[in-house]
């Protein structure tokens, strides 16, 4: 049993995970954190860990803060009232979108109203106008079209553009009741750029971590009960510009 580490670099975030793997370190570059599970809830709840982080990586790949976040709703004459139905309205505006911006990278959410129970759809997307959003959605209104944010803060730390927390947001609009897939995603989306693991020199631990790549900072650093690491650096971001008391921000 040997200690790898590996850097995953997705937009402003970097993630170095340490783990521990089988054998001699000689098929380190093929390695892969496997923990023993002592229940299925709890290999269910690192699958869907893995499905979560997944799509942050997705998210800060792939978008910026020229990137917009749009709320679609369905009118009284376009309303349905099964997912099934309303993935065809998905599907219908993702071609019409994709065949208008064939570069563009989009990535839509289905979910229902707390108060109202009324399906409604969330997106992501980047390469697309945001005139273009509203008059080819046509199904009723586009509630709000804005765009990313520069500096996201999280614990009172500035992120920059670190989409994290959008992206759990949207991640947790699915429910069981839609089945499939918890969004639909343009095939052009950017992966993120995961180094192959290399072998642990030091001891790591949660309060020793690795030292952040240059230009990052740490932010996160959490240790599981099978022994896995896992530390989240990002990009230092440029410092907000102050608005004058007689300047528009």
């Amino acid at each position: 049993m040997v200690r790898v580490k590996r850097r995953i670099f997705s937009g402003v975030v970097c993630e170095q995970e340490v783990m521990t793997i089988k054998g001699d370190g000689r098929n380190a570059k093929n390695s892969s954190f496997r923990p023993r599970f002592k229940t299925e809830e709890e290999r269910e709840a690192h699958r869907r860990q893995i499905a979560r982080r997944r799509h942050q990586q997705l998210v800060n790949e792939n978008f910026d803060a020229a990137s917009f976040y749009s709320t679609l709703t369905l009118d009284n004459d376009h309303e349905v009232h099964t997912f099934q139905e309303a993935k065809k309205i998905r599907d219908r505006y993702f071609r019409r979108l994709k065949y208008a911006y064939p570069d563009a990278v989009i990535f839509i959410y289905m979910g229902r109203g707390k108060n109202t129970s009324r399906i409604h759809y969330h997106m992501l997307s980047s390469g697309i106008p945001k005139d273009a959003i509203i008059e080819k959605w046509g199904q009723g209104e586009v509630n709000r079209v804005d765009q990313l944010r520069a500096h996201n803060y999280y614990n009172g730390v500035d992120h920059g553009q670190d989409y994290t927390g959008l992206a759990n947001y949207l991640f947790d609009h699915w429910t069981p009741e839609q089945g499939g897939h918890r969004y639909k995603h343009t095939k052009n989306a950017k992966q993120p750029q995961k180094e192959a693991p290399t072998m642990v020199k030091r001891q790591y631990t949660a309060e020793r971590p690795p030292r952040a790549p240059k230009g990052y900072i740490l932010v996160d650093a959490q240790k599981t009960q099978y022994g896995y690491l896992y530390f989240k650096y990002v990009k230092i971001p440029p410092k907000r510009k102050r608005t004058k008391p007689n300047e528009k921000s």
